[in-house]
């Protein structure tokens, strides 16, 4: 009998890509769904969909991701990275598997090697704070449950970091971009595949190993070195990026400096390879200049 998925947030970039690699895994249906169609913050329809759909999984993409915007709108953050994370894990209990996206900001950046699961937390943002709540509330209802945290996000789909320095190029002769913040760029559609190799693999050893992961794509870089990368593998010339420190770009968000991920704990757990980012980089802009 097919598995059914329930994807929540599926119009974001993770859920796009997700939708779009469904062909590659026959053996699950796939029951996508947004805002539009199902509100997570009413616990009612969430619990009828999950029971008439039969959803064995669930893998959580919606959140509330505008990270500075999130200062402001706290309550409405709070709304979507915590009380619909609740509502998931109660209506889920005792009868779907939970995957929920969580993310590096979580931590607080003030670590100089990778951050394993283990790792403190201590988010300095209420975007970061929400998310790292909404971990909490769900480990605590459904124990059986996975998160997996990622970092720097990125796809064809979307608003992201990706298209805006595709745009400023267009735009600008010159443009800056912090350099300080260490990080790894992870395209949507890496992790998308990776989520789904995952459930495979649990339906084939027939175990759920529940708790934190990391997946991010491997190696690691800067805003200042993702730009750059960007640049020369679109082939734009007349742009220049200067490195600037975050002093120089205040936010009203606190970023992490550092925020590298250790992803020993998911490739030895599930066997998967994880590519690296300048080759998930690639991929996303031959398919971003395709849609064009």
């Amino acid at each position: 009998m097919k598995k059914n998925i329930l994807i929540t947030g599926s119009k974001g970039q993770l859920g796009s890509e997700l939708q779009d690699v469904y062909p590659d895994f026959p053996e699950f249906n796939f029951f996508p769904t947004d805002i539009d169609t199902l509100d997570l913050t009413h616990k009612k329809n969430l619990e009828d969909y999950v029971t008439q759909n039969n959803i064995h999984y669930i893998i959580n993409c919606a959140a509330y991701t505008a990270v500075d915007k999130a200062e402001e709108e706290q309550e409405l953050c709070y709304q979507v990275n915590h009380d619909a994370v609740k509502n998931i894990a109660e209506s889920a209990k005792g009868i779907a598997k939970v995957i929920h996206i969580s993310t590096d900001y979580v931590f607080d950046g003030t670590n100089n090697q990778p951050y394993q699961e283990t790792d403190p937390t201590n988010p300095q943002s209420v975007y970061g704070k929400s998310k790292r709540q909404g971990e909490e509330i769900l480990l605590s209802i459904h124990p059986g449950s996975m998160v997996i945290r990622t970092s720097w996000l990125y796809s064809s789909y979307g608003n992201n970091f990706a298209k805006t320095i595709l745009r400023l190029a267009n735009e600008k002769n010159e443009i800056n971009v912090v350099a300080d913040q260490h990080g790894t760029p992870t395209y949507a559609a890496d992790l998308a595949g990776a989520l789904l190799s995952v459930i495979r693999f649990i339906e084939k050893e027939g175990i759920f190993p529940s708790g934190v992961y990391h997946y991010s794509n491997e190696g690691a870089t800067t805003w200042y070195g993702f730009a750059q990368k960007i640049l020369e593998l679109s082939d734009i010339t007349n742009c220049k990026v200067h490195p600037i420190t975050t002093d120089q770009y205040p936010t009203k968000a606190k970023r992490p400096m550092y925020s590298i991920l250790d992803k020993s704990k998911i490739k030895r757990t599930f066997n998967i390879t994880i590519p690296e980012w300048e080759n998930g980089l690639r991929l996303c802009l031959n398919q971003i200049f395709k849609n064009k």
